[in-house]
């Protein structure tokens, strides 16, 4: 079980073999991330995107000649390539540089060309916070706006998946709603309540499913002492499933900001981890993130 981000970290670099395409990559904050992450023997990149700028960039970083570099036209020509490289595996995963995310995302989805599975694609985020014990993941905060009551269940399995692949072996899910009380008003509870009833979906991830509950119950063994709330697994959360995008995407930036958390976020669903980082990320997040996916695919 991984506790920390420089677990991740240890471990990706501990692992061989690993290759990733940047589509866009000619973008200074972006390749700073991929540049420490080759010093560090994490991953070997193919550079995908304005090959003069690339180059100009890994020769400030020391590294030209280092990486595989393939001139392309623009981004949508970039983002085919870089799929198409993930789709024949040739590498193990993509990252998102100076482009549109939409632009990557259409080729990701692409009927023909893309690499879609039959699994939903979404967001996985783990967080480290010095004020609880091991890292949270928080799902879905980047993909699906408004999941529906299938969505969810689909976004809780790629979260169990994905901390499969990183050697858990028990697993804490908490369905987050405003309280613990299921309510026809408030959507949000009555899905975490469906959710928590799917024993046998869950079973196969050794997996616990609590909803609905509030944020406090899901991570404070106090406040379900307080409040009286007993459930497998409360209080203990590894995974928090968000009701919606907002929810999700406020909770990232708090623990960012307000509570100064460290993290690494991939993209899962698709046959290959995809990396999205933002520019206000900084580049110990690109770093983990990169780390990540290099060892949850």
């Amino acid at each position: 079980m991984i506790k920390t981000i420089d677990e991740i970290l240890k471990r990706a670099a501990d692992a061989s073999g690993r290759r990733m395409a940047v589509a866009a990559a000619h973008d200074k904050d972006v390749m700073e991330g991929v540049c420490e992450a080759h010093r560090m023997g994490i991953a070997e990149s193919v550079l995908i995107g304005d090959a003069g700028k690339i180059e100009d960039i890994v020769a400030v970083e020391g590294l030209l000649g280092e990486f595989e570099i393939i001139d392309s036209s623009g981004d949508i020509e970039s983002s085919r390539i870089a799929v198409e490289l993930a789709r024949t595996g040739k590498v193990n995963c993509i990252m998102k540089g100076l482009l549109a995310t939409a632009d990557l995302m259409k080729a990701v989805v692409n009927k023909e060309t893309g690499i879609r599975t039959e699994r939903l694609i979404s967001h996985t985020m783990f967080y480290e916070l010095s004020s609880y014990p091991k890292l949270l993941l928080c799902t879905d905060g980047g993909m699906i706006p408004a999941p529906d009551l299938e969505q969810k269940a689909d976004i809780l399995e790629n979260a169990a998946i994905t901390m499969k692949n990183l050697a858990y072996e028990h697993i804490n899910a908490a369905c987050l709603s405003g309280a613990e009380t299921v309510s026809g008003k408030i959507q949000s509870s009555v899905d975490a309540a469906k959710l928590s009833e799917m024993k046998e979906r869950w079973a196969k991830y050794d997996m616990n499913v609590i909803g609905p509950v509030g944020l406090d119950l899901a991570i404070s063994p106090e406040a379900c002492a307080h409040k009286h709330f007993s459930a497998p697994g409360c209080g203990e959360a590894d995974i928090l499933l968000v009701p919606t995008y907002e929810v999700g995407n406020a909770m990232g930036k708090a623990l960012t900001y307000f509570a100064g958390a460290k993290s690494a976020g991939i993209i899962v669903g698709a046959a290959v981890p995809i990396v999205l980082v933002s520019r206000a990320d900084n580049a110990e997040t690109k770093l983990a993130s990169i780390a990540l996916a290099c060892i949850a695919g």
